[in-house]
């Protein structure tokens, strides 16, 4: 069976795509708005890995209304939200047999309801699988640390292909340079450079 994993080149979606590899002929997308290319950054990673890898393009408006809810709200993660919302529609919109995420237990965002996860396999004749969902970020890190070759660092300097550096251009084109600093908190990413040896 094939499935498509939402794919942003971090830990996190590394990890999952591990765990499903044994059941199913995984294929690596990244969703993006292309505003920027950084979803070369997981390409790179996904050949890195092996696995197959392909794009999906999101509607600039989707962007755009996440930027406007992140703006007013002060905080990121009502418009990450939408964002990951709509990235699963897409991708469950591509015809394969399964999808996923990288989503874990403790993740306040984004986050997949069991209504939202059943709405979309009734929708799209699609399994939705969040390999994660019962890993802490304790359990992840320490796997991480078995497994995979990474990069930690400030979220504006790590390269990543997560919806965070698109929106992060679009807040800056439409509220200017602070408006980033008033939105997002300082916090840490990851990004993979390969399996351990």
């Amino acid at each position: 069976m094939e499935l498509a994993l939402l794919y942003s080149g971090g830990k996190d979606s590394t990890l999952a795509a591990l765990t499903l590899d044994s059941f199913y002929d995984v294929h690596l997308v990244t969703a993006h708005f292309g505003f920027t290319d950084d979803w070369t950054h997981a390409k790179t990673a996904a050949e890195t890995l092996g696995y197959p890898f392909e794009t999906v393009e999101l509607d600039e408006n989707v962007a755009a209304d996440a930027v406007d809810r992140m703006h007013a709200d002060g905080y990121p993660r009502n418009g990450i939200q939408q964002v990951h919302e709509a990235a699963l529609e897409a991708v469950a919109g591509l015809g394969y047999d399964a999808i996923a995420d990288g989503t874990r237990r403790d993740d306040r965002v984004p986050t997949i309801s069991r209504a939202q996860a059943q709405s979309l396999e009734d929708r799209y004749d699609v399994d939705y699988l969040a390999p994660l969902s019962g890993f802490g970020r304790r359990a992840v890190d320490r796997l991480v640390e078995e497994t995979l070759d990474i990069e930690v660092g400030p979220s504006d300097t790590v390269p990543k292909a997560d919806y965070e550096g698109e929106l992060r251009q679009l807040l800056i084109e439409t509220y200017g340079t602070d408006s980033v600093g008033e939105v997002f908190p300082e916090h840490e990413q990851t990004y993979v450079h390969g399996l351990l040896d």
